[in-house]
């Protein structure tokens, strides 16, 4: 997991170059000027999907988990806290091949507050929570790449 701002480019400098391309792609593109759906990179290998949606309370938001892919969750605008852990310590259920899902269930080992700019990398095995309100519900708009894993 790696949690950053886009801005902060020593934060990401050093990581592997399939990420670098999606920071760079967020850095050329006015992003939050996208309308919401799926933005091929490099094929399947590399994509965005612009999304939007409202924040809720946490018990109305599940856990998951990628086998496939690699999130990265990029704030465009609003903020929304995103629950965290790794799926070793949550209870693992049946995985959705087709989807790309790992539900789980569990207690979180932390959480993430993410603004304007921020950013969370979720490899396989981080459990993510994602679209809990900060204070109250309001909406967002976000860019999550999905890098294959090799």
């Amino acid at each position: 997991m790696i949690f950053g701002n886009i801005k902060h480019e020593k934060t990401y400098s050093k990581i592997e170059d399939d990420l670098k391309v999606c920071f760079e792609y967020a850095k050329k593109n006015a992003l939050s000027e996208f309308d919401k759906g799926s933005y091929q990179l490099d094929g399947d290998n590399i994509f965005v999907n612009i999304v939007e949606y409202e924040t809720c309370g946490k018990e109305q938001r599940f856990w998951e988990a990628h086998k496939k892919y690699i999130d990265i969750h990029l704030m465009l605008e609003g903020s929304e806290i995103i629950d965290v852990g790794f799926i070793e310590n949550l209870v693992q259920k049946d995985y959705q091949e087709k989807e790309d899902f790992l539900p789980l269930e569990g207690e979180p080992t932390g959480s993430i507050k993410l603004e304007e700019g921020d950013f969370l990398v979720c490899y396989q095995e981080d459990a993510h929570m994602t679209a809990i309100k900060v204070n109250k519900k309001s909406s967002i708009k976000k860019a999550i790449f999905k890098v294959r894993l090799k």
